[in-house]
């Protein structure tokens, strides 16, 4: 199967305050939701550890995937995240193939 971007969306909220919330998204190439799924959650994994031990986050990995903007203080709902193809949302093509000049 070929490679695509994917968005892995995952939805955040503060540790000690839980009126605040959001959303994590992590973006990169691979073959399927279900492996876009496994690949943001083992590189969050792996930015968290060396977050915790002081070390310095890693950068991309394969495909493009990365966790930058690490928030130790906030918790992701890994069981509530949703992944499906990346749309540019700046892109000059657009889903539905309409553009501005």
């Amino acid at each position: 199967m070929p490679l695509r971007y994917f968005e892995v969306d995952v939805p955040i909220h503060h540790t000690t305050n839980h009126q605040r919330h959001g959303v994590h998204v992590f973006t990169g190439e691979t073959s399927s939701k279900t492996e876009a799924l496994r690949i943001a959650h083992e590189v969050y994994d792996a930015a968290l550890a060396a977050h915790t031990a002081g070390l310095e986050i890693p950068g991309k990995q394969a495909g493009g995937w990365g966790a930058r903007g690490l928030r130790p203080d906030w918790a992701l709902d890994w069981q509530a995240a949703k992944a499906g193809p990346w749309n540019n949302p700046y892109g000059w093509t657009r889903e539905r193939g309409h553009f501005e000049l």
